[in-house]
């Protein structure tokens, strides 16, 4: 099999036409009250490796029904005036994917660059919990 586009370049397509955050950026802005973290990040990744206190978690195979307000899977969180929303993964590379499509449907959106992988490194707080 031969494929047209490797997930990488399709990472690397994705990131040159999103908004990207850093680390110290987003924690520097949590205290926002119009800032939303999602966490997209598969539920044992969650319980293994702690999460942004106060993230959402949304997982990537639901996000773009999520977001959807005609969708039957529409969540609220998603449908808040004035929000800012950054999206996260372990290392940037679904997160940047999600956003991208999320962006195609016309939804605002940005992602941790790193993702949580160096939050910690940066000073970041992370919660754990059984229920991720």
């Amino acid at each position: 099999m031969t494929l047209t586009m490797t997930a990488a370049e399709m990472v690397a397509a994705a990131r040159a036409r999103i908004d990207e955050i850093e680390t110290k950026d987003l924690i520097a802005q949590l205290d926002d009250p119009d800032l939303v973290v999602v966490d997209i990040r598969d539920i044992r990744e969650r319980q293994r490796s702690g999460f942004i206190p106060g993230a959402v978690h949304a997982p990537r195979g639901m996000i773009e029904f999520w977001v959807d307000p005609d969708s039957p899977y529409h969540k609220p969180v998603f449908a808040q005036d004035g929000k800012r929303y950054v999206f996260h993964c372990a290392s940037g590379w679904r997160s940047a994917l999600t956003v991208a499509t999320l962006q195609d449907m016309g939804f605002a959106a940005a992602h941790l660059r790193e993702g949580f992988s160096t939050w910690a490194d940066h000073g970041g707080p992370v919660e754990q919990s059984d229920k991720g």
